[in-house]
């Protein structure tokens, strides 16, 4: 478990060690520490109780084999909510252990970008950038990130600061020319709040990966890109996107460094891209 994770208590600690007994608790120290404890457990099961960063380190780090449970401790904790999963940390338990209890799995693909995994989405552009620029904000003296409302000011922030006006600067292989990218492993892509983010409404975990690209963004179209990811709906038909479903592979240049995220951890800027989907290779309790 993650300690400085947003919604992680010692109180909830001790709830879902109580709701999973018999366990043994080990607290993250470091960035890379979840991957490393994950690494050294050869067979069984882990839970990881954290946010998105934590669950996404983990899922670097497990073998072949190993069957992981995701309990809410973040913000937003899109994997386990994505998975179907309550909110609410000690609920989540109670699921997962009747999972452990039953025998009860769900086999799921992971994607993989330049060789890091993510569970449900990676990005190129725009949502990179808006990761960046919340880290940049820092903890508060718990270490705790910003919430929703911050991210969403800051999401304002960065369309005035470029007037919604964004041009082609990738270049998606065999598939078009573009101002960023967003890639999903699943549905939705991630959460404002309560309300989901459907920017690839077609991705399923049993699937491959799908993208879904603004050829290029004026402030007259936003609407209708807004429209997309609320709703969920058009994406496949829209000229001014470029969109693929349940691919193996995909590889993005861009004309210029570009931010990369996945599953909202910063990689770093990056001039190529190179996506691949691994297909059945996770067991979750569910």
């Amino acid at each position: 478990m993650n300690p400085f994770a947003s919604r992680v208590t010692d109180a909830l600690v001790a709830e879902v060690e109580r709701v999973l007994q018999p366990l043994r608790t080990v607290r993250t120290e470091r960035a890379g520490h979840a991957a490393e404890l994950a690494g050294e457990v050869a067979s069984g099961e882990i839970v990881v109780f954290s946010g998105d960063g934590g669950f996404n380190e983990a899922l670097n780090g497990v073998r072949p084999g190993v069957a992981v449970g995701f309990v809410p401790g973040g913000g937003t904790s899109v994997l386990p909510r994505a998975l179907g999963l309550p909110r609410d940390p000690v609920q989540a338990a109670r699921r997962i252990a009747l999972s452990l209890e039953l025998g009860r799995r769900r086999r799921i693909g992971l994607g993989r970008v330049n060789g890091r995994r993510f569970a449900f989405s990676a990005g190129v552009g725009l949502d990179a950038e808006l990761v960046r620029r919340m880290d940049e904000r820092g903890r508060d003296p718990g270490g705790r990130r910003p919430g929703d409302l911050v991210f969403a000011w800051t999401a304002l922030r960065t369309l005035a600061e470029t007037r919604a006006r964004f041009e082609p600067v990738l270049e998606l292989v065999g598939h078009g020319r573009a101002a960023f990218a967003l890639v999903g492993n699943c549905d939705p892509y991630t959460y404002a709040g309560r309300v989901p983010l459907r920017i690839t409404p077609a991705a399923r975990f049993e699937l491959g990966l799908d993208v879904t690209a603004p050829r290029r963004v004026r402030p007259l179209s936003l609407p209708r890109f807004v429209a997309y990811i609320v709703s969920g709906r058009g994406h496949s038909r829209a000229r001014d996107l470029v969109y693929g479903h349940d691919l193996d592979r995909l590889e993005l240049r861009c004309d210029v460094p570009l931010p990369l995220q996945v599953d909202g951890e910063d990689l770093g800027d990056v001039t190529e891209a190179h996506f691949e989907a691994e297909r059945d290779v996770l067991d979750v309790l569910v």
